[in-house]
């Protein structure tokens, strides 16, 4: 099977589990508790309770003008996807809606709801791929205010649906533990791409560059990455050296750097994901 056979399939079959993930999500934790993660599946819950319309009918006419636009605008491979995305996620919420209710505890309800939205979309997105909603309406929208980010016409798009989920329910609950399903997959969605194994970055700018330099890689067996700065205050050079380490080396370094030079400058921050000898192997083109 050649590589871009496999690609394919591979797109496919993350499509198709992401689709479940999501629609056994929002079938089994969201809608029987009225919440929402926001896009169209917030409408379509609307209606669903309002006139006990099919969700995943509804999902399906809410993209149909979204998806025909697209047809003239974005590359036909995406809308293949998109179609396949949209069609299959509508399939599952239809076959999956009117099974039992897995918790009615509103709290549980978006805690899980949010776990398992999270993992389908993040599945749905390595594939490239999408279901729809506020995906095709994102494009739509930056095809005429390029200027306007992506996350900015989401988090609009969500906050109005689930206010409208609020009005029509008429509990402020809804809102609130529909925006802690909304933070959640987010951050499960952040997870599945990036992983938990966060590592530090520490810059660190002293005159005794090298005693610290030499301890970290001793005591530590981290390499440091020496490079010349200037201090535009002062005016004078500086030699700043830059360490990526685990979580639990951080203070450690921070010991030898005091113990080398109590007045040295450091920075310690996240670094998301560190590729190359001593954290992930893989290739980072990937």
């Amino acid at each position: 099977m050649s590589l871009s056979v496999k690609n394919v399939v591979r797109e496919i079959l993350y499509t198709a589990i992401g689709s479940l993930l999501m629609a056994f999500a929002t079938a089994q934790f969201l809608l029987p508790n009225h919440l929402s993660t926001g896009g169209f599946s917030g409408i379509a819950t609307i209606f669903f309770y309002l006139f006990q319309f099919p969700m995943g009918t509804m999902n399906v006419l809410l993209n149909i003008p979204f998806l025909l636009w697209s047809c003239f605008k974005v590359g036909r491979y995406f809308i293949v996807k998109a179609l396949s995305g949209t069609f299959l996620l509508s399939l599952f919420l239809n076959l999956l809606e009117n099974l039992p209710a897995l918790t009615q505890d509103k709290f549980l309800a978006c805690l899980y709801g949010g776990i398992v939205m999270g993992f389908g979309s993040a599945l749905v997105f390595k594939a490239n791929s999408s279901t729809g909603g506020t995906d095709l309406i994102t494009t739509f929208v930056r095809q005429y205010k390029p200027q306007i980010r992506t996350s900015q016409i989401i988090i609009l798009f969500d906050t109005i649906i689930v206010i409208l989920n609020m009005i029509f329910f008429r509990k402020i609950e809804v809102g609130l533990y529909s925006a802690i399903a909304i933070y959640i997959m987010g951050k499960v969605i952040d997870i599945s791409f990036e992983g938990i194994n966060f590592a530090k970055m520490i810059v660190i700018v002293s005159n005794h560059y090298e005693a610290i330099s030499d301890q970290i890689n001793q005591n530590l067996c981290r390499g440091t990455t020496g490079l010349y700065g200037k201090g535009m205050y002062t005016n004078h050079k500086k030699m700043i050296l830059i360490c990526v380490a685990n979580r639990n080396e951080v203070t450690k370094i921070r010991s030898i750097v005091a113990s080398c030079d109590p007045h040295a400058f450091l920075i310690i921050t996240n670094a998301r994901e560190v590729f190359g000898k001593g954290f992930k192997k893989e290739n980072f083109l990937k």
